[in-house]
């Protein structure tokens, strides 16, 4: 899908940046902040190719040779910066790739774009080599900075760049997204945009994982049947759970979005607005036997499970705790 249009959510830089076309505006450097998943790269490729469009405009029209260039990544005048070392961008990758190939004038387009993706990872010495180049680019220079945090700059950097912090997408947008585009069952949509909490792509990623669809029906069984387990079926619970550590966090998140599924159908008796609604008997069950103290106990069982992991303290441990907590509540 050609530009800005195949973009979902976040309307405000879009309209920020189609303004700037249209008012030819546009600035030499600007830094879109946001966390992995949000959506940086969409945005700056859209914007790179809107700009490098033949046809003008503030949409790009997809069809003429930049954008079909562009949309296979061989447009010779929008340079991705790439780096060799995994944790950092050096300052000769930096003075190769952009300060110097910057003077050299576009191929054949009217502007000369230069992406830099995990800019934070920028040392300071790439950093100062680059602010050489934004306090007097070429008429025809732009510098996007892609990055999850944009406080990593140096405040010359910040200073002269325009800002564009990315914000949660609406989880109406993220769903209809994953029903409508990539053909998920709606209970399947409802976990994981709850889950990603507006980051499009994370919710993409996890609509598409085998392993995430395994993981939550794990927490779901092991929820469903959980108060009325001996301990000895706790302690297999346990052990099976250690078969998920690396993806621990997610396992204790599913689990909290479960109990606040039912203390809001506690509280509301309404189905509408529950993430497990295809489980609903369960959360039915687990309302009626439950006190508010009760969930509410759980819940920073949850996130006092979280710190302690964080902190290294045993995870068999840790997890066994958790369960039983969760039994006598």
């Amino acid at each position: 899908m050609a530009g800005f249009s195949g973009i979902i959510g976040h309307e405000q830089i879009i309209e920020h940046l189609k303004n700037a076309i249209r008012l030819k505006k546009v600035s030499h450097a600007y830094i879109l902040d946001g966390e992995e998943g949000s959506g940086k790269m969409l945005l700056a490729s859209a914007f790179a190719q809107t700009l490098q469009c033949e046809n003008g405009g503030t949409e790009a029209c997809g069809t003429c040779h930049s954008c079909i260039q562009a949309q296979s990544q061989n447009q010779p005048d929008i340079i991705r910066v790439t780096h060799e070392k995994p944790n950092s961008i050096g300052v000769d990758d930096i003075r190769e790739q952009l300060c110097s190939d910057i003077l050299v004038r576009p191929y054949s387009s009217p502007w000369k774009i230069y992406i830099v993706d995990e800019a934070e990872k920028m040392t300071v010495q790439a950093q100062n080599a680059l602010l050489k180049t934004i306090e007097e680019p070429p008429s025809y220079g732009i510098v996007l900075l892609l990055t999850e945090n944009s406080q990593s700059f140096l405040p010359t950097i910040l200073s002269r760049c325009v800002t564009l912090k990315l914000r949660p997408v609406k989880d109406e947008l993220v769903r209809k997204y994953l029903m409508e585009e990539l053909h998920v069952p709606d209970y399947q949509a409802d976990v994981c945009t709850a889950f990603a909490r507006g980051n499009v792509g994370k919710a993409k990623r996890l609509a598409q994982s085998e392993h995430f669809a395994e993981l939550r029906d794990e927490v779901v069984h092991l929820l469903r049947h959980l108060r009325d387990m001996e301990i000895y079926e706790i302690a297999e619970a346990v052990r099976r759970a250690a078969e998920y550590k690396a993806d621990v966090e997610d396992y204790l998140d599913l689990m909290a979005l479960w109990f606040r599924d039912v203390l809001l159908f506690k509280a509301t008796r309404q189905i509408g607005g529950l993430v497990f609604a295809d489980e609903i008997n369960y959360i039915s069950a687990q309302a009626s036997r439950s006190s508010y103290e009760g969930l509410e106990h759980i819940l920073n069982a949850l996130e006092k499970a979280k710190t302690r992991l964080r902190a290294n303290v045993s995870f068999e441990l840790t997890i066994e705790l958790l369960m039983l907590t969760i039994k006598e509540n």
